[in-house]
């Protein structure tokens, strides 16, 4: 049972957080391999100034669309975390017109006891 908190700027219209939720979605159970209606998602909309996503001195500027997306799941293999960047990215890309950088995915990890 991944959880999948996303975090945005709130310019984005009810049409592209339903195609961002459903792209993250769909990375994640391809990447996971867990069942279709194992989905569950909190999107939470926050003024420009309170989400900040500072490049860390990698050389690049975020825009008002970037996307902070924490993943809490049970420890999952190094090749399906990749899988599910590279899906999510791609999907994002692809489907919302975005840029990667404006993409920052995090992992927590769990056990079926928490």
């Amino acid at each position: 049972m991944p959880l999948i908190r996303i975090e945005v700027v709130d310019i984005w219209s009810e049409d592209e957080l339903d195609l961002l939720m459903q792209a993250l979605h769909e990375a994640m159970v391809s990447a996971f391999e867990v069942p279709d209606r194992d989905r569950y998602q909190v999107l939470t909309s926050h003024r420009p100034g309170r989400l900040i996503m500072q490049d860390t001195g990698l050389g690049f500027e975020r825009s008002d669309r970037r996307v902070l997306v924490q993943v809490t799941t049970r420890p999952r293999s190094n090749e399906s975390k990749r899988m599910f960047y590279a899906l999510a990215a791609s999907h994002l890309v692809e489907r919302l017109n975005m840029h990667s950088e404006d993409v920052m995915i995090a992992f927590v990890e769990n056990t079926d006891i928490d």
